[in-house]
């Protein structure tokens, strides 16, 4: 993602990183966008970085991305459809989705309800129910889908050999 600034419009919600602590971007205030990945928006601010949910898009000026997936209309909750909504989201540090880093150990489906193991790259991660909150929310739009459960789990300890082979080439793990 090319570095660019931008004007916080409007007060914008927004959670420190890696702490995870709630903050707001007051307006009139420049924002460098360091990744937007997944709707969301990694920023510095102030020599601060900061994560912006999707959803508080217009308060930096940009437009909400939208997560949809097709309803075939079998009432059906498809596990594509739910690992298709896992990779819309984005440790906000590292600019690799949650599925190919490996942080997803498990996804159930039973019935309409999505039932998901999931650790974090460290077991003190602030940014954990951030991310836990994510999932339920991504997931919960995956047509059929009526609950979504995330368990979050740390054995075993999330380390680099989860990743996926592109993920570590992408983070330039991979020799």
């Amino acid at each position: 993602m090319e570095k660019r600034m931008v004007v916080s419009l409007a007060a914008c919600p927004a959670r420190q990183v890696p702490s995870g602590i709630p903050a707001t971007i007051p307006p009139g205030v420049f924002v460098t966008i360091n990744q937007a990945l997944g709707g969301n928006y990694t920023v510095t601010v102030n020599g601060n970085m900061m994560r912006v949910d999707g959803t508080d898009a217009a308060a930096l000026g940009l437009q909400a991305e939208q997560i949809v997936f097709e309803d075939h209309g079998d009432n059906v909750v498809r596990k594509e459809q739910v690992e298709q909504a896992l990779r819309t989201i984005f440790d906000p540090e590292i600019p690799i989705n949650l599925l190919d880093l490996g942080l997803i150990y498990g996804i159930e489906i039973d019935g309409h309800q999505v039932n998901i193991r999931m650790t974090l790259t460290a077991p003190t991660c602030g940014m954990g129910p951030v991310l836990i909150s994510d999932v339920k929310y991504r997931v919960a739009k995956v047509p059929n889908v009526s609950a979504v459960n995330v368990e979050l789990v740390f054995e075993p300890q999330w380390h680099r050999d989860m990743m996926t082979e592109e993920a570590q080439l992408e983070a330039g793990l991979f020799f």
